[in-house]
């Protein structure tokens, strides 16, 4: 019984393999529009993807960012200045794009910018708090496929979204983890809906990489607990702060820097006849978020309650 049902998965996964070795064709003729290029994936993925000759539109946020990235790239890739909260800015964005693939439409659409702090405690944070990071991770990812999907459709081609593994299991507090719960649903509905129309939909869901994380998360930390009512303060204590300071430290240090595992899976649901659903990127996304996330509540719960500390009026 045992061998029969090793040669079952064994058939299963060489069949796998196969099939997504295939890629699709003329790859040098098609468009992929990436948003937030100035660094991290972004910026890896627009690099790899032009040397592989695709012809990539980079959304960058800032003029400098666009400037470094054209200098070591081709003059096949071509940027644009793009703040996706910025409804306005994001209806220029696609006539330009519209301008740029004519007929050939979009084959690649990828929501990457984000961001991911203000990070602490959800009680040490206001309504704004939330709502900043929301705004680029969540709204302004739907607003750029909104706007960009007419032109996907025209190419049947690919949408590709950056969520993360903190959108299947919640670590952090504040809007990071909300706001990437989001992204999975927004996703999911959304491939179901543009299947019909010949259109693949793919999560990326990364563990932990050194691309935005916080430069100094001492003074972040001390700067939104300076912010919150003094009977917040003492329920948590000096002490409890610290404790998260080293965490959140901790999260930092051993946040990978090859930014390729990531970028591989994107370049992957581009450029394969039969991309995945979902991809996670790093073994702590394999062997750790995804495992536990599927554990009962209590056991999830106990988990990750040995990793926080604990605050000064905690029963």
């Amino acid at each position: 019984m045992w061998l029969y049902l090793a040669v079952l998965v064994g058939l299963y996964l060489l069949r796998r393999w196969y099939r997504e070795r295939q890629t699709v064709e003329s790859l040098t003729e098609k468009y992929v529009f990436i948003t937030g290029c100035d660094t991290g994936f972004g910026n890896q993925l627009a690099r790899q993807l032009d040397a592989r000759g695709l012809r990539v539109l980079a959304a960058c946020f800032t003029p400098e960012g666009a400037e470094r990235l054209e200098k070591v790239t081709s003059d096949r890739l071509k940027t644009t200045l793009l703040d996706v909260t910025s409804t306005e800015r994001v209806a220029a964005a696609a006539e330009w794009v519209k301008t740029c693939v004519g007929n050939k439409g979009l084959w690649g659409l990828v929501n990457n910018a984000g961001i991911n702090h203000p990070v602490a405690p959800n009680e040490w944070l206001t309504k704004e708090d939330f709502a900043k990071v929301l705004n680029v991770n969540l709204l302004g990812l739907i607003d750029v496929t909104l706007h960009m999907l007419p032109l996907v459709r025209r190419a049947r081609g690919r949408v590709v979204n950056l969520s993360s593994v903190v959108g299947r299991l919640p670590v952090p507090g504040g809007g990071y983890c909300l706001s990437k719960f989001a992204v999975e649903a927004f996703s999911d509905t959304l491939r179901r809906e543009l299947s019909p129309f010949g259109i693949r939909t793919s999560i990326i869901e990364p563990g932990g990489f050194a691309t935005y994380m916080l430069n100094d998360p001492e003074k972040h930390l001390q700067d939104v607990f300076n912010q919150i009512p003094p009977h917040v303060k003492e329920c948590y204590g000096q002490l409890y702060l610290d404790a998260y300071y080293r965490f959140i430290c901790s999260l930092v240090k051993k946040s990978s820097k090859n930014l390729c595992l990531v970028t591989d899976c994107i370049e992957h649901a581009l450029t394969s006849h039969h991309p995945r659903t979902r991809y996670s990127a790093g073994w702590e996304a394999k062997l750790f978020f995804l495992p536990v996330s599927y554990l009962p509540a209590a056991v999830t719960d106990y988990i990750l309650g040995c990793l926080f500390p604990k605050p000064a009026q905690a029963v």
